[in-house]
C-alpha cells in the first residue's frame, strides 16, 4: 500500500506561515501567536496558522461591514455569477483542495474528493441559483376607506448584515460552503471561523473566491481557538451567527447570541440519532445500511446513526454479519486510494472515544467487535459494535461522534418508536423496511428534523436540513435558509 504523492502546490501551501484572511487578502495577526495543524494520520505537524486576538476580530468585523455595504448593492444575478465561478474554480482545483483537506482532517481521499469538493461545488451552484429568486409579496390590506383613499402593501427581503459562520472539523470545507453560500447569495457578508483542528482548506477557498470576483470584505476568515468564535458572536458589529457543532457548545453559542442584542442564530447541532430496522428487511441490506448510517467518515457526521434497533429475532445475525464486514475493512492511510477506513480527526477525539470504550466495559456492555484504539501512529480507532443492556446505558444516550454502533433489540413496532424517540435530541433518524405503507404511517411519529427511509446521512441541497428538540434551531438548504439570512420588511402605501 502506498500514498498518492502530494501535488507541488499542496506542499507549497502547507509550508506557508498562514495569516488571517481579511479585506480580500492575508493580514498578520496582532497577537503574533500561532496554532499548529496536525495530520491525524501521522501525528505530525503539517502547518501553522494565526491565532486571532480581539484586535483581529475588530479588523475582520470592520472589513465585513464595509464588504456588506458594497456586496448588498450588487445585482442579484451578478452575485449568482460569482458563486457559479467559485464552484468552477473549486472543481478546477479539485485534487489540490482534496489533498489539503485529507492532510488536515484525516478524511480518506475519496471522501475529500467526492464530498468536500464535488458535493460542495454542487451545493454552491444550488445556492447560486437562488440569487435572482429571492422575492417578497404584494398584499391588499383590509383597512377601511373613510374618504375614498386606498391602500396597498408589499414586503421586501433584505440581507441581515454581517454573518458569523462557525464551522466544525468534521466537514470543514462543505459546511463552510453551506454557510458562505447562504450568506453571499442573500447579499450578506460573512466571517468564517474554522475549527482550530482544520483551518487550512477554507483559506485556500478564500483565495479562489477573490479570483471568482468576490469583492474585498465580503468573505473573511479568522483562524484561532474557540475564543475567536465567542468574540465574533458577542461583537456588536455582527448580525447573525450560523453554528454547526456539538449540542453543549451550540447552546452556549445561542445564549451568547441572544445576550448580544438578540443576534440571530441558526444552530445545527448533533444528538443521538437512531436507525430502526423492521423484520422484513433483508439482513445483508440491513448490514449495508448500518455501515452507511454509522461508519462513513469513521462516524464523524452530525447526522450519523449511533443507536441501532433491530428486532430481537434478528439482532444476533445482524451483528455477526456486521462484524464480518467491519473485519474486512482496509484500515490505513487516508492518502492511500485503497483505504476504506481512516483515522479520526484529532488526538483529543481519539482519547474521548477510548473513554467511551472504558465506560462500556464498566457497564458490562457486550463489545461484539472492536472497542480499542489502534496502536499505530496517528489517531486510529477500531470500528466498533456494542450491545447495550438497556436504555439507560451511556452508549445509548451520549453522542460519541465516532465509529461506534450501539445496538438494542425490540419486540414490537410501538416499542421501536418509543426507543427511537427516547432521547432529548432530534436531528435525524432512519427507518428501514420493505413496507412503504408502514413506513409512511411511522414517519410522522418519529421525532427528528430529518427522517430517511431505507437510507441514511445523504443530503440534497433542495431538501431542508436541521434538528428538532435539542438538536438545533433553523434549517439549512431548500428555500428555508432564506428566512434565516434575510430580514422581512413590510411597506404600506396610502393613495
Amino acid at each position: 500500500m502506498s500514498d498518492i504523492p502530494l501535488l507541488p502546490h499542496v506542499e507549497a501551501f502547507l509550508r506557508r506561515q498562514h495569516a488571517l484572511f481579511i479585506d480580500g487578502g492575508y493580514v498578520q495577526s496582532h497577537s503574533g501567536q500561532t496554532l499548529e495543524a496536525t495530520n491525524p494520520a501521522t501525528g505530525q505537524v503539517i502547518a501553522e496558522v494565526a491565532d486571532a486576538d480581539p484586535a483581529d476580530i475588530d479588523a475582520a468585523v470592520a472589513s465585513a461591514r464595509r464588504g456588506f455595504k458594497h456586496w448588498s448593492q450588487v445585482a442579484p444575478a451578478t452575485r449568482g455569477t460569482v458563486l457559479f465561478k467559485l464552484a468552477d474554480l473549486m472543481e478546477q482545483h479539485r485534487e489540490e483542495l482534496a489533498q489539503i483537506e485529507t492532510c488536515q482532517s484525516g478524511k480518506i481521499i475519496q471522501i475529500s474528493r467526492a464530498f468536500e469538493v464535488d458535493q460542495a461545488a454542487h451545493f454552491l451552484r444550488y445556492y447560486a441559483g437562488w440569487a435572482s429568486k429571492i422575492t417578497g409579496q404584494t398584499i391588499t390590506p383590509s383597512l377601511p376607506s373613510f374618504a375614498g383613499e386606498r391602500y396597498t402593501a408589499f414586503t421586501l427581503r433584505e440581507p441581515v448584515g454581517v454573518v458569523v459562520g462557525i464551522v466544525p472539523w468534521n466537514f470543514s470545507t462543505m459546511i463552510a460552503i453551506w454557510k458562505l453560500a447562504s450568506a453571499l447569495v442573500t447579499g450578506c457578508s460573512i466571517i468564517i471561523k474554522p475549527s482550530e483542528f482544520t483551518p487550512l482548506t477554507i483559506l485556500r477557498i478564500a483565495e479562489l473566491a477573490m479570483e471568482a470576483g468576490l469583492p474585498p470584505g465580503a468573505l473573511n476568515v479568522l483562524t484561532g481557538t474557540g475564543l475567536v468564535g465567542k468574540g465574533l458572536v458577542e461583537h456588536p458589529g455582527t448580525n447573525k451567527v450560523s453554528f454547526t457543532g456539538s449540542v453543549p457548545t451550540g447552546i452556549a453559542v445561542g445564549q451568547s447570541a441572544m445576550g448580544a442584542g438578540l443576534t440571530r442564530a441558526t444552530l445545527e447541532l448533533g444528538g443521538k440519532n437512531s436507525a430502526g430496522f423492521l423484520p422484513d428487511v433483508d439482513l445483508d441490506k440491513a448490514v449495508s445500511g448500518i455501515i452507511e448510517a454509522g461508519f462513513l467518515h469513521s462516524g464523524q457526521i452530525c447526522a450519523a446513526a449511533e443507536r441501532f434497533f433491530v428486532h430481537r429475532s434478528q439482532i444476533e445475525a445482524v451483528m455477526d454479519k456486521l462484524a464480518q464486514r467491519l473485519s474486512a475493512l482496509n484500515i490505513g492511510s487516508p492518502l492511500d486510494e485503497r483505504t476504506e477506513f481512516g483515522p479520526v480527526a484529532n488526538r483529543q477525539h481519539q482519547l474521548k472515544l477510548g473513554a467511551f470504550f472504558d465506560r462500556a466495559r464498566a457497564q458490562n456492555n457486550r463489545i461484539v467487535h472492536g472497542g480499542r484504539l489502534i496502536d499505530r501512529p496517528g489517531c486510529y480507532v477500531e470500528p466498533t459494535i456494542i450491545l447495550a443492556n438497556g436504555v439507560d446505558d451511556t452508549l445509548l444516550n451520549e453522542e460519541t461522534f465516532g465509529p461506534i454502533a450501539t445496538f438494542l433489540p425490540y419486540d414490537t413496532e410501538e416499542e421501536l418508536l418509543a426507543l427511537m424517540n427516547n432521547t432529548p435530541y432530534g436531528l435525524s433518524a432512519s427507518l428501514w423496511t420493505n413496507d412503504l405503507g408502514k413506513a409512511l404511517r411511522m414517519v410522522p411519529a418519529i421525532e427528528a428534523g430529518t427522517v430517511w427511509v431505507n437510507m441514511h446521512t445523504l443530503l440534497d441541497p433542495a431538501v431542508p436540513f436541521g434538528g428538532s428538540k435539542s438538536s438545533g434551531v433553523g434549517r439549512e438548504f431548500g428555500a428555508a435558509f432564506i428566512e434565516d439570512y434575510t430580514e422581512l420588511k413590510s411597506v404600506m402605501i396610502r393613495y
